[in-house]
Order: C-alpha cells, then sequence, then structure tokens
C-alpha cells in the first residue's frame, strides 16, 4: 500500500487516513490544548469509506496516521446488480466490477459516467459526474 504519514494535529475534516487498517474519511476533529503535566489530545470522528462504520478515536497530538494514496477515475455504468455495478473505465477501457457506495445508489443507473476511487485495489463508486 502507498501511503504517507501525517501527525494527528496536522490531519483536517476530510482528509482520508487509515484507522484499525480501513481506509476513512475524517469527519470531525477535536483538539485539546497542550497542560501543564501533557502533550495535546485530537479526538477523531471518522467514517470507513467500504463498510460506512462511524469510528471514535482520542489519540496523543504526536500520533502519526498513514493517508492512504487514493487514485480518482472516470467510468461508465454497464450494468447494476443489488450494491455492485460492472462499469467501463473511460481511460483503459476495461471493464470492472466495483462496489457502489449506499449514499448515491439511488442516483446511477445504467449508462451514467461516474468517478470511482482505487485504494489499495479495492474499487468504489463515489459520485454521478
Amino acid at each position: 500500500m502507498t501511503f504517507k504519514l501525517i501527525n494527528a494535529v496536522e490531519v483536517k475534516s476530510g482528509t482520508a487516513i487509515i484507522i484499525d487498517g480501513a481506509p476513512c474519511i475524517v469527519k470531525n476533529i477535536d483538539i485539546s490544548k497542550t497542560g501543564k503535566h501533557g502533550a495535546s489530545k485530537v479526538r477523531l470522528e471518522a467514517i470507513g469509506i467500504f463498510d460506512g462504520n462511524k469510528k471514535v478515536i482520542a489519540v496523543p497530538g504526536h500520533e502519526r496516521f498513514e493517508v492512504p494514496l487514493i487514485k480518482k477515475l472516470k467510468g461508465q455504468i454497464l450494468n447494476i446488480k443489488e450494491d455492485k455495478a460492472s462499469i467501463m473505465d473511460l481511460e483503459s477501457f476495461e471493464t470492472l466490477d466495483v462496489i457502489i457506495d449506499p449514499e448515491i445508489r439511488t442516483e446511477i443507473k445504467e449508462g451514467s459516467n461516474i468517478e470511482y476511487w482505487d485504494i489499495d485495489g479495492r474499487k468504489i463508486i463515489k459520485r454521478k459526474t
């Protein structure tokens, strides 16, 4: 997996980080100030990109997080079956089976142009273009 490391105090809302081995998007962050006897604390609320699970963690400010490399690619939907879709990549013209993000399931249909994310070989449709 290709990634970079950032400190917990550098994380912003909307940043993708790895929590417990799963890529997540940070939704909310609270940073407490350093005190007389300790370092700053960071409280993160994040949503899993693939599973949609909410994760809340509290870590010291110097804790380091992995930031995954996200490739954002364009495609066209050929066929939809429940939570997966067959798509054609618009650059390489290869056909792929990709998971559909539940938030956009109702917006897309066959023939729609979409943006899908490739994170360490796992692919998910994130938005309609």
